[in-house]
């Protein structure tokens, strides 16, 4: 990469494009990028010296990119829609346009590789794994596909003792470690480094990687706009998996298709991961209770237990998240006190079970989840929480292709709240289909009370509805705009 002083990012704004950017820049090249719409993370990018424009016309691309095309690279996400203007100039100029995916495989060719996929549970997965290391004092990096709160960014840069870029945010608590404030050390990409890496199972991104060490979370159907069937999705993870390096190790959650196990390649160590013994993991949760907003655990793996896990992040699914990253650190030499300290002092990704506003009698949370079983395991565990509050849920549906093949598992785990509040679908890269919206969710949820609203709605009925003690909003579009808020308005009504 380093024939490349200039690199321009079509779709710099995405959490996983981003980090990337972070990457070239602190490696001196002159980066800068197109996105649609102005966030606070492309704002940060901004502040940090990224140019960045949000209408897609060709003479907004930086003079020195358009003048020098062979010392260019372009990194694109699928995101971008085929009519892109800008990408239909670079493509007919000739430019050197690379998935991000690809430039990802790049970086970590021949290298120490740790990679987390799976159709839900990536993203905190890998961030715990990060944490851990990092925490321990395991020199590391991490290309994350959110934004962790102990480090403060998306990427994580070995040879330093703390990030060299955060994202400005609220959400930086006090009790979080102090690790944001760092120097501007080099990604310095080595041999025995581990970098931790999001493998994305969209567009069979993960199939660049080539890990040392692999977690597969889950293979339930998703992206059947690109695979079709669940069966061909499976297949893209059987691959992901034949890539392991010889020697290498599989963590590999209970409920994933037993098939996958069969495809590592010969002397690759596999692991099954569970809440539970029953459920037939050797590597497994016993002891687990809740207290307030922690939960308590021992981990148990054929070779060891460590007793007395206490994690911030509730949700029994992030307990099951926490199995694998503290048995990948094990392998990575993090002793017993190290990986109990490092579990305590975990505080999560920004937007996954993110407590926004706690007041005595109410809480409000926001959650990224987007698919009806991340919909209702997140549920799921603010009833445990909560059993006894009214809980308020806010949803807005992810894409048209998958409200429309997954629309019965929404209304199912929707209907765990006693109101639902629907907004309109978020197209993301995708088009209207005819008969495909949020009104077809809403007909086959049971939940007590549902409507359909605008954000405005919304807005308003946390303002003066005071039937709900418990609010949640759920997501993976732009519902996070109504974050602060309804922030503001839940913070002066709940004092």
């Amino acid at each position: 990469m380093n024939q490349f002083p200039y690199v321009f990012f079509l779709g710099i704004g995405g959490i996983g494009m981003s980090a990337l950017a972070r990457w070239f820049r602190a490696n001196g090249h002159q980066v800068s990028g197109y996105d649609k719409t102005e966030t606070p993370l492309t704002r940060a990018l901004t502040a940090e010296g990224i140019a960045i424009h949000y209408a897609d016309a060709v003479e907004n691309i930086p003079a020195e990119i358009r003048e020098n095309r062979a010392q260019t690279l372009v990194v694109l996400t699928p995101a971008i829609p085929a009519d892109s203007l800008e990408w239909a100039w670079l493509r007919a100029e000739g430019y050197d346009i690379r998935k991000r995916s690809q430039v990802l495989g790049v970086l970590t060719q021949g290298r120490y590789t740790i990679a987390v996929a799976g159709t839900h549970g990536k993203t905190t997965t890998s961030s715990m794994v990060a944490h851990l290391l990092h925490h321990a004092g395991v020199d590391c990096g991490a290309f994350l596909g959110g934004i962790s709160v102990n480090l403060g960014s998306n990427l994580l840069l070995p040879g330093s003792s703390a990030v060299s870029f955060s994202l400005p945010s609220d959400n930086q608590k006090e009790d979080a470690e102090n690790e944001a404030s760092a120097d501007d050390g080099k990604l310095k990409l080595t041999a025995q480094v581990p970098i931790v890496v999001e493998a994305d199972e969209y567009d069979r991104s993960f199939l660049t990687l080539f890990p040392d060490v692999a977690i597969v979370t889950s293979t339930d159907a998703d992206h059947l706009d690109i695979y079709g069937n669940q069966s061909a999705l499976i297949d893209s993870f059987r691959q992901f998996v034949a890539q392991i390096k010889p020697g290498g190790t599989l963590l590999l959650n209970h409920t994933a298709d037993a098939s996958v196990a069969a495809a590592v390649p010969p002397g690759t160590r596999v692991i099954r991961y569970g809440l539970s013994p029953e459920q037939g993991p050797e590597l497994y949760a016993a002891n687990i209770t809740a207290e307030g907003h922690r939960f308590h655990f021992d981990l148990h793996r054929p070779e060891s237990t460590v007793p007395g896990l206490e994690l911030a992040v509730p949700g029994f699914h992030n307990v099951e998240n926490m199995l694998a990253a503290a048995a990948v650190a094990q392998l990575q030499g993090v002793g017993e006190e190290p990986l109990r300290a490092g579990v305590a002092a975990y505080r999560g990704v920004k937007r996954r079970f993110e407590f926004v506003v706690t007041a005595p009698e109410n809480v409000y949370l926001d959650d990224y989840a987007h698919h009806p079983r991340e919909i209702e395991a997140f549920l799921r565990s603010v009833r445990a929480l909560y059993p006894t509050k009214r809980l308020r849920v806010i949803f807005q549906p992810h894409l048209f292709t998958r409200t429309r093949d997954f629309a019965a598992g929404f209304s199912k785990s929707l209907s765990i709240a006693d109101e639902v509040f629907l907004l309109d679908i978020y197209p993301a890269r995708e088009k209207p289909l005819p008969g495909v919206n949020s009104e077809m969710l809403l007909a086959e949820i049971t939940a007590p009370t549902k409507a359909l609203v605008t954000k405005e709605q919304a807005l308003a009925a946390a303002q003066t509805d005071t039937s709900f003690d418990v609010l949640a909003t759920v997501g993976a579009g732009d519902i996070d705009t109504l974050v602060p808020q309804l922030k503001l308005i839940l913070t002066e009504r709940w004092k």
